[in-house]
């Protein structure tokens, strides 16, 4: 049953979101320009419309369907969407409203919560902590509000520039704050997203709540400055003049970790090479005109204190690692100069329970300024999202947004022109079309199919079920997916490659999962053979390798799903089997890193029986083949309303099971006997196909064989 892809709140006071929620009845919010909105004092919240109108949906569903009915597709034309969300702000924003912030900057530490998330947000959402780095404005995240804004209640710490507030005094600052959110929301998790200095502040604050469910997700922690090239400069400083001296280059390179890079970018996008220089020579000059502004964040004595302020954060968010238990997403960037933080984040992976890590190979050490940085999408690609004490695949997640989706298709293009899919689907009364016109709109669906080598054929068929039907394919996957390996190193899997499936929908098998796919109705994708299929041997291309159960068919009339059964084939057009299970494990050195591989993997179908029971996790030696073509087709869809009880007897249960596999196996044998007469099914006729049809540039467009 799995799916395997190859693929502000004061020091004394506190809630700024109770505050902002109320701004126009209520005196207490101070507002700074535009850009957020400060509490001084605590109104209750009590509960919110969103609470009321998710339990509408449920009483109403009927309402909730109309709604969806009229909802444009709007991921119809990726090549259209927006490369970025309407509202993001840049590095020059960031420049801008920190110089409004220092202008009339006094005080003590204190939160404050961006004015731009305000009108997103949900009451139900979790509450998000930002901590920020050497900086100290706490508009580290600016660039990420909007998106972060639909997910988080966020609050950000702001250390005034002239500030001399002990590490340990900030350190009960924040304590104060999650202990008093969470005895008010006592099943919510609290996030606290933090960069370097603000790490080691929250590294200390988890070790003291470890009876708090706290999510922690750093980037560049500065728990490594003991080895950064920054420690030098604090003796250093003690000799320096009044002024420090702030390079152009040097401070362009912090936060683009290569300051080339961002031309080389431009010039890879568009525009003539001459026109390019010159808007990036512009950008230099504004980039220069804000070098004052930098110099305000961090005048030398600041900068000497923030600097004491790491040494003593470092050490001591170091001798209480081992008491931190709290779920951990570390952020490294492979061009960090002023902290070794790839080494570092190793290290903390090694010392802490549950830590996964993210690398950025081109990133600079300020990760969230930079233009290709997407935290909301990060934190959903790693499951890190949940409202609960625990993840829940239903209610939990999020879509994705229309850029997110264009990023998505760009990063899969090679893989859909080199494909080429035809997809068909079967009408109510029988009739095969091309397209998806056939499957139902209105959930629970079940997608149930073959899986062909490696998974090759999920991304296709999720993608194009989004872009002509706005439908979303939850697809049921194999816990290599979710459960990282500790201490794993190849060939063991690396779970980060399979963020882009995770953001798609993606959940780990298991019948609660299966569960609530069904209840929430989705249309879920899922394959019985599972891994069995998907590295199946030399010899059996689209031969079916289903348990004897009937795992899947009584869940499904149980929730009155309507059930789908699909071929899929091509695979064998683009590789070969070489060298399959069978041979590998005849090679000792092979055979020992799939036995460890597999011992180490999570197990299923523990109980089953013959050769569905086979779970090696290995990849076959494979040669490639000129590309060939992907071809799906969707069969009649089963209905199972009203079979609750008649499916309580095991005969006629097993009787509808096969009939489904007989389905499957129907439509791979028409579409291997079908796909003889595709003129279009070698690469290199679709190539010139699109050539004689610029017009007709998606590969969903290209004909094939006729119906």
């Amino acid at each position: 049953m799995e799916v395997i892809g190859a693929s502000i709140r004061l020091v004394g006071g506190v809630s700024p979101f109770s505050q902002r929620r109320t701004a126009t009845s209520y005196g207490g919010i101070t507002k700074r320009g535009r850009i957020l909105a400060v509490s001084s004092e605590r109104i209750g919240r009590g509960t919110g419309s969103g609470e009321n109108e998710k339990l509408d949906k449920k009483m109403n569903p009927k309402t909730v369907t109309e709604k969806t009915e009229v909802k444009p597709n709007i991921y119809a034309n990726p090549e259209e969407l927006p490369e970025f969300e309407e509202g993001k702000k840049w590095l020059k924003d960031y420049l801008e409203e920190c110089q409004e912030m220092i202008r009339s900057d006094g005080g003590p530490p204190r939160w404050f919560s961006p004015l731009e998330c305000s009108s997103s947000t949900s009451p139900d959402c979790p509450l998000l902590l930002f901590l920020p780095g050497i900086d100290g404005t706490g508009l580290g995240l600016i660039m990420h509000h909007h998106n972060l804004g639909k997910m988080f209640n966020i609050w950000c710490l702001h250390i005034p520039v002239r500030d001399r507030t002990p590490f340990n005094e900030l350190v009960k600052l924040v304590e104060r704050t999650i202990r008093s959110e969470n005895y008010r929301s006592p099943n919510r998790p609290i996030y606290i997203v933090a960069e370097s200095l603000g790490a080691c502040l929250a590294f200390s604050v988890a070790a003291r709540n470890r009876d708090v469910d706290l999510v922690l997700v750093f980037s560049n922690p500065a728990t490594s400055f003991s080895k950064s090239q920054l420690q030098p400069l604090i003796p250093l400083l003690e000799i320096m003049p009044d002024q420090f001296p702030l390079t152009l280059p040097y401070m362009m390179s912090l936060p683009t970790g290569n300051p080339l890079r961002m031309l080389i970018d431009n010039v890879v996008k568009s525009g003539p090479l001459p026109q390019i220089i010159g808007e990036f020579s512009q950008d230099l000059a504004k980039m220069s005109s804000y070098l004052p502004v930098l110099a305000d964040i961090l005048p030398r004595e600041t900068l000497r204190w923030k600097l004491n302020l790491l040494k003593t954060g470092s050490a001591h968010a170091n001798s209480c690692l081992h008491a931190v238990k709290a779920q951990m997403l570390i952020l490294c960037s492979g061009r960090d100069q002023l902290l070794p933080s790839q080494e570092e984040s190793k290290r903390l992976q090694k010392a802490l329970p549950d830590c996964e890590i993210r690398k950025f190979a081109e990133s600079g050490h300020f990760l969230f300024l930079e233009d290709n940085i997407d935290l909301a999408n990060i934190i959903k690609g790693a499951s890190f999202y949940r409202r609960g004490k625990h993840f829940d695949c239903g209610s939990d997640y999020m879509p994705p947004t229309p850029s997110e989706f264009k990023k998505l298709h760009c990063s899969i293009s090679w893989l859909l022109s080199a494909t080429g899919p035809v997809m068909l689907s079967t009408l109510e009364d029988g009739k095969v079309v091309r397209g998806l016109a056939g499957i139902p709109s209105e959930g629970p669906v079940l997608l149930v199919g073959y899986h062909t080598l490696l998974g090759t054929e999920v991304v296709p068929l999720i993608a194009q079920f989004m872009m002509e039907r706005n439908i979303l394919v939850r697809g049921i996957a194999h816990p290599v997916m979710f459960v990282r390996v500790k201490d794993g190193k190849p060939p063991d899997v690396e779970i980060s490659d399979y963020d882009i499936l995770r953001v798609m929908g993606a959940v780990p098998v298991s019948a609660a999962n299966f569960y609530k796919l069904m209840s929430s109705k989705s249309h879920a994708l899922l394959y019985p053979g599972g891994l069995r299929e998907a590295l199946h041997r030399k010899g059996e291309e689209y031969k079916l390798f289903w348990p004897d159960k009937s795992e899947f068919v009584r869940m499904a009339a149980r929730f009155g799903a309507k059930i789908v059964p699909f071929g899929a084939v091509g695979a064998d057009d683009f590789a070969e089997i070489i060298l399959d299970y069978n041979d590998l494990m005849k090679i000792p050195w092979r055979r020992e890193e799939i036995e460890q591989v597999t011992s180490r993997s999570v197990k299923l179908r523990v109980d089953a029986s013959g050769e569905v029971a086979n779970q090696q996790m290995h990849i076959p030696f494979m040669l490639p083949k000129f590309p060939g073509r992907f071809y799906y087709h969707f069969g009649k869809p089963i209905l199972t309303q009203g079979m609750k009880e008649e499916l309580k007897d095991k005969k006629r249960c097993e009787e509808l099971y096969l009939h489904i596999k007989s389905e499957v196996e129907g439509c791979i044998d028409f579409l291997k006997h079908r796909r003889e007469e595709d003129p279009y099914r070698n690469i290199a006729s679709r190539v010139l196909y699109q050539a004689s049809h610029p017009h007709s540039t998606s590969p969903f467009n290209i004909p094939s064989f006729d119906l």
